[in-house]
């Protein structure tokens, strides 16, 4: 539900817009009052779900984003379907801690866990290609308002199971929530993300954009301070210690920030520039989604237990900025098969290798009391990063784009090349991050194959 929806979105976009008339500064509101609501309050999700139980978390977490959808899907202006998303992020950020945290406490063999976290990252990817194609067909054949519409299926189907298969798992000894802590983590990620968000309808000199950067920054940084004396606190500093578990958090970070680059503006390059269907889009789309099932898998059962995350990871993320920097080649006589496929493979090969091992080695050697607020760590990261490489990308795509038009008029062909320009833009940026992660990848993960596993506590 929760990537499907993701990628669903991206592909309404563009339908949505014209349906409700809403400009281009505003579309990346979309998604990012999503993930404002999302990113700033997985870690409070995730310690719900170790202080009152996974079972019950995840099954409020599937109604209420069963009916925030709704709502959002109903939406006959612009303010509701904001709404209905900022919803959706409410309710997704204590579904996604539960559903990870489950499947972290269910499996503690190296193996069974290597072969989980493999399906798990092929659902995964499976569930963005099936946005993608869905996306398209209720976008053309029915109504952007179906691929919100549609998460209702799968909640009953995700409920109903829910309801027959998964233990309680409530802990007989409940500390108290760190509502201090809470607070802080809460406003300090909301604060970045809106200071970012708020870049490009203002500027970065503007209040309301380094404003509330900075505000967000010192309160993430009161947060961390907290942590070390709150008898209870939310993220307990040793589920940040491990060396190889940081390492995961950053590049889980950094690739949410990149993947961006390749699902929002190649969707728009795709449709606005070849004139793709939203059907044909979300086709396109696939071969790079089987290339990261498939790249998913080999990593997580083959690769990572042989050789372990410090070869696999940084070669998933070159990988992901070759792919990226490839993109900036394209052009208004770009074919598809001879210029879009081959990098779009290239980047599912690379997020393939990386991410499912990330976020394997992200929650692995956590103990059962604190495997909410771990996966909780690992979605805040992607999410926050995504939001982040939304309006940084969205900002310096439109920035580019206006420079372009200054320097050399406004003539439709003009037009054109600006709009490609902007594109080509934010494919860089994209791929910058990307080698940036493949460094920081390289420098910070051990050595050796991990000989953690769940269940096995890491302390101070």
């Amino acid at each position: 539900m929760v990537v499907l929806d993701a990628t669903v979105v991206n592909i309404a976009l563009p339908s949505a817009q014209k349906a409700l008339g809403f400009s281009d500064g505003n579309r990346q509101w979309i998604v990012t009052a999503y993930s404002l609501a999302f990113g700033s309050l997985l870690l409070l999700g995730g310690r719900l779900a170790d202080l009152i139980g996974r079972k019950i978390v995840f099954l409020v977490g599937v109604v209420g984003f069963a009916g925030a959808s709704a709502l959002a899907g109903a939406a006959q202006n612009f303010e509701v379907l904001v709404s209905g998303r900022a919803l959706q992020g409410l309710f997704g950020a204590l579904l996604a801690p539960a559903a990870l945290s489950l499947l972290n406490t269910t499996f503690t063999d190296a193996k069974e866990r290597a072969k989980a976290f493999g399906i798990y990252g092929a659902i995964a990817g499976a569930g963005g290609g099936i946005g993608l194609l869905l996306g398209g067909v209720l976008t053309e054949h029915l109504s952007w308002r179906w691929t919100l519409y549609v998460n209702l299926v799968f909640a009953v189907i995700a409920f109903i199971g829910g309801m027959a298969l998964l233990r309680k798992g409530a802990p007989a000894d409940r500390p108290r929530l760190d509502l201090p802590g809470t607070i802080l983590v809460t406003a300090g990620l909301f604060g970045i993300v809106y200071g970012f968000s708020n870049a490009e309808t203002h500027h970065w000199g503007s209040p309301l954009t380094w404003g509330f950067l900075t505000l967000g920054v010192v309160l993430v940084a009161a947060f961390t301070w907290w942590q070390t004396r709150a008898q209870h606190p939310l993220l307990p500093l040793r589920v940040l210690v491990d060396r190889n578990r940081g390492a995961s958090f950053a590049i889980l970070g950094i690739a949410g920030v990149g993947m961006f680059g390749v699902f929002l503006f190649l969707t728009y390059y795709l449709q606005l520039t070849l004139h793709y269907t939203p059907v044909k889009t979300g086709l396109g789309f696939l071969p790079m989604i089987g290339a990261l099932m498939v790249a998913a898998q080999i990593a997580t059962t083959v690769l990572v237990p042989r050789f372990g995350p410090r070869p696999v990871v940084p070669l998933g993320m070159a990988l992901s900025a070759v792919g990226m920097a490839w993109l900036t080649l394209l052009d208004g006589g770009s074919t598809y098969a001879a210029n879009v496929l081959p990098p779009l493979i290239v980047i599912g090969l690379g997020i393939g290798l990386a991410m499912p091992t990330a976020m394997s080695v992200a929650t692995s050697g956590i103990s059962e009391e604190d495997a909410g607020v771990a996966s909780a760590g690992v979605n805040t990261m992607q999410q926050v990063g995504g939001s982040i490489g939304t309006a940084l990308l969205n900002t310096l795509a439109t920035a580019a784009a206006t420079n372009y038009v200054k320097s050399h008029g406004t003539a439709p062909a003009i037009l054109a090349h600006a709009q490609l320009h902007s594109y080509s833009t934010a494919y860089w940026w994209s791929a910058g991050f990307f080698a940036a992660g493949t460094v920081i990848a390289a420098l910070m993960y051990r050595s050796g194959r991990p000989n953690l596993t769940a269940g096995q506590a890491v302390h101070m």
